[in-house]
């Protein structure tokens, strides 16, 4: 079902790995009729190598300044407004945290290490994502979200409980949108 147009808007999904961003935009996009892009996406599609080549060749600082050019340009390129799922470290820059926060909405997908873990060791994609402290997947989500959950509230102008379904996410979040300009 899709919902009365809104504003031109920029939506951006905030969340650690695993945690729907991707999945939850893609749906939310179709549902809101607006352009979706991944930026983890943009920035393998630009250097034509996964986000583990990226991060084993130049490290993760290169790989974070990547990311942040990829949030930049993709606003560049989406005036009129998109759904944009950011990759899990995009708020570690407090630059990237008030540029969402001042040019869009943003969406916290809050999720429990549990649920990462269940949903990260079930990925076919699991191989292709860097381990981030070196650690197993439980301990590593366990510190990411200590680390990083007040980034990720701190960016966001709402919460979406991410175990909830798909459908029940999307509404969620096109409830909280605001209504087009008459």
């Amino acid at each position: 079902m899709q919902n009365p147009p809104v504003s031109p808007i920029l939506i951006f999904l905030v969340g650690a790995r695993a945690s729907g961003k991707t999945t939850v935009g893609r749906a939310l996009a179709r549902r809101l009729g607006l352009p979706f892009v991944d930026t983890d996406a943009a920035v393998t599609s630009a250097a034509g190598k996964t986000v583990a080549a990226i991060v084993a060749a130049k490290g993760w600082p290169a790989f974070r300044q990547q990311e942040s050019a990829a949030l930049r340009a993709t606003v560049a390129k989406y005036p009129q407004g998109a759904v944009i799922a950011t990759g899990g470290g995009m708020v570690l820059a407090v630059e990237n945290r008030r540029f969402m926060r001042e040019r869009g909405v943003v969406f916290y997908l809050e999720a429990t290490a549990p649920l990462l873990v269940a949903r990260l060791t079930s990925s076919p994609l699991a191989s292709q994502r860097p381990s981030l402290t070196g650690k197993g997947v439980a301990a590593e989500m366990k510190q990411v979200l200590a680390h990083r959950a007040p980034l990720y509230l701190e960016a966001a102008h709402h919460r979406l409980d991410a175990a909830l379904p798909l459908e029940h996410l999307c509404e969620a979040a096109a409830a909280l949108l605001p209504p087009a300009a008459e």
